[in-house]
């Protein structure tokens, strides 16, 4: 729940509907899971990434892009910290995109705080 945008209904239907962590090998593997990832399409030794693919857990994914877009909306109404991660996106970016990369981002994330423990620490902004 320390996570920006992950609460306390997140983080129960987090516990409720993922198996448990240990299935997957990475964050990527959960997000993927959830339908937050691109969809690869590589071939030649190009790697090609696509759409998003939405296939996977509804309720998670709805509720990491209705977080991520709380977070967008405040960081472009209050200002994101300069030089971070959020700003420099919403800067080059389509705000869905953001927001999608974002959702994709917390789940990876919540992925690994489950795995390893611990609590969020956001990251510094490099001086």
């Amino acid at each position: 729940m320390t996570v920006p945008g992950i609460g306390p209904v997140i983080a129960t239907a987090i516990e409720a509907l993922a198996p448990s962590p240990e299935v997957f090998r990475s964050g990527r593997d959960f997000a993927a899971w959830i339908g937050l990832t691109p969809v690869q399409k590589s071939t030649g030794g190009k790697q090609r990434l696509g759409r998003t693919s939405r296939r996977g857990e509804r309720t998670l994914r709805r509720l990491f892009i209705i977080a991520a877009t709380g977070v967008v909306r405040w960081a472009k109404r209050k200002g994101a910290p300069e030089g971070s991660w959020l700003a420099t996106m919403l800067a080059r970016k389509p705000p869905m995109l953001v927001i999608v990369a974002l959702a994709n981002k917390d789940a990876r994330v919540a992925w690994a705080l489950i795995t390893k423990g611990g609590i969020y620490r956001a990251p510094t902004v490099a001086a």
